[in-house]
């Protein structure tokens, strides 16, 4: 456990060191007006407390993420704990308040304006598309795991598929509807009880002390088949949400359209990851308990199965160690995270579109003009997840990849800013944005959802690439003609 706590230590540490060193290169400033005070329009810009924005924005990026990702990521032993770690300080967190910081400053605009912006219009016409796409996979993986979850605590003739349908269908309501009207009201309530589950593990982990792996141990691939399962990239890629993940990058708009002070953006952006990437810290070594030989005899695994299903995993720990009442309120937390995250995912994809199509959203019909569609578009996809015995797993892979490619296409759109403003991208983004876009490169070459290319052959293509990309980069920021000093 000394490694775990040296770890929930360094991620605090991390918010307020290197945080505030970010928020202090942003130059962040309370004299300027936030969109939600200059041109409220009651749907979408409106001033909300700071404290519930904070609420709405952990939640919004937090869903299974830093809980089923954290879990699958936990086979692979305790590497898992310094990528969580350093990954969210210096990648998530950083990605995180930067893009949001960009769009506040911006109107509020969606991240593929964004990148337009930076990266120019065909990068941003090819993000608007590739964005859309990932918001609706994201919709389908936070539906599948809470109508399981739900289907566990009903009566056997309430099960997944019509779970599905109903928080299906309270996704609708909740994309339509202004923002502080469901999402600002419960959004709260929610994120309270997805806190009151990680501190009961984590108070279970101090209190029964496991004997999990350490990093001094080494960092041994524990993952069943490693050699199909490389840390690197799988391990980066099971564990987004806890470390780095392209959907923040999307959510972060939202929350720009109802700040009131950029000093705000900290707390909400870099500090929302800080906590979702503890809850991932927790569930790792909650999870690396459960995996061992005592965690199996202690929370009675019969069936071997069972440590494929991140559902069951879930189920087990919360009524193992917080028993009947502390357990049913754990896994409440655990299906309200994801609903919470689907929803505001069809929210940002409608707000993508109407801005593609420069459609006002105050009247609710445009609103339905948006939303219809992409429900008709995610329904097959959904009854795919819950009906195929591989289908969720299969998605979340590709949800899984494309949230990481648009983490590479966010870093390097921030580097490009950053280099325009002041030059720090040398010191803040390179790094991330050149070994995310290899991490992106070999699963894409060597996993078999990809190229399925031999691993050493994947890994010198990967890495030549990446490196290529960087050089590319910073000779176009250091190029004088491109070195346009910017004060946004």
């Amino acid at each position: 456990m000394v490694s775990f706590y040296i770890s929930l230590v360094l991620l605090v540490a991390g918010y307020f060191v290197y945080g505030k060193f970010v928020e202090k290169v942003f130059g962040a400033s309370a004299d300027r007006k936030t969109p939600a005070v200059e041109h409220p329009d009651g749907v979408d810009y409106i001033a909300l407390p700071g404290w519930k924005i904070f609420m709405i924005q952990f939640l919004n990026i937090a869903g299974l993420g830093p809980i089923f990702g954290a879990i699958m990521g936990a086979k692979f032993g305790p590497a898992s704990f310094l990528w969580i770690v350093f990954g969210c300080i210096f990648g998530g967190a950083m990605h995180d308040y930067l893009s949001g910081m960009l769009s506040l400053r911006n109107n509020g605009e969606s991240l593929p304006s964004t990148v337009g912006r930076y990266l120019g219009n065909k990068a941003q016409t090819a993000t608007r598309i590739f964005t859309v796409l990932l918001l609706i996979l994201v919709g389908v993986v936070f539906v599948s795991g809470p109508a399981e979850l739900l289907a566990f605590l009903t009566p056997e003739y309430l099960d997944g598929t019509f779970w599905l349908y109903v928080i299906l269908g309270y996704y609708l309501i909740a994309t339509l509807f202004p923002i502080d009207k469901i999402i600002g009201r419960i959004y709260p309530i929610f994120g309270f009880a997805l806190l009151f589950m990680a501190i009961g593990i984590l108070v279970m982990l101090i209190v029964h002390n496991p004997d999990i792996p350490e990093i001094t141990d080494g960092l041994k691939n524990c993952y069943p088949n490693p050699e199909k399962n490389p840390i690197f990239p799988m391990m980066f890629v099971s564990i987004a949400c806890g470390a780095i993940s392209g959907f923040h990058a999307t959510q972060s708009p939202l929350m720009a359209r109802c700040m009131t002070n950029e000093m705000q953006g900290r707390k909400i952006f870099y500090g929302a990851m800080i906590t979702e990437g503890i809850v991932a810290l927790i569930w790792a070594a909650a999870a690396s308990y459960f995996f061992s030989p005592e965690g199996q005899a202690f929370f009675n695994v019969t069936d071997p199965n069972i440590n494929g299903d991140a559902s069951i995993i879930v189920n087990k720990i919360s009524y193992g160690w917080l028993g009947v009442v502390g357990g049913f309120l754990a896994v409440l937390g655990v299906i309200a995270a994801p609903i919470t995250t689907g929803d505001t995912a069809f929210r940002s994809a409608r707000l993508i579109i109407a801005d593609f199509l420069n459609m006002p959203q105050k009247e609710i019909k445009k609103r339905l003009v948006i939303s219809i569609p992409m429900f008709v578009v995610a329904i097959p996809i959904l009854l795919y997840s819950i009906n195929d015995k591989d289908g969720f797993e299969i998605i979340w892979r590709y949800f899984a990849w494309s949230n990481q490619v648009l983490a590479v296409i966010t870093l390097w759109t921030l580097t490009m800013f950053l280099g325009r403003k002041k030059g720090y991208y040398w010191l803040i983004t390179i790094i991330p944005a050149i070994f995310m876009t290899f991490i992106v490169l070999l699963f894409i070459l060597f996993s078999n959802v990809g190229a399925g290319m031999p691993y050493n052959s994947a890994v010198i293509t990967s890495a030549a690439i990446s490196l290529l990309a960087g050089g590319y980069a910073i000779k176009c920021l250091v190029n004088k003609s491109n070195r346009i000093t910017e004060d946004i």
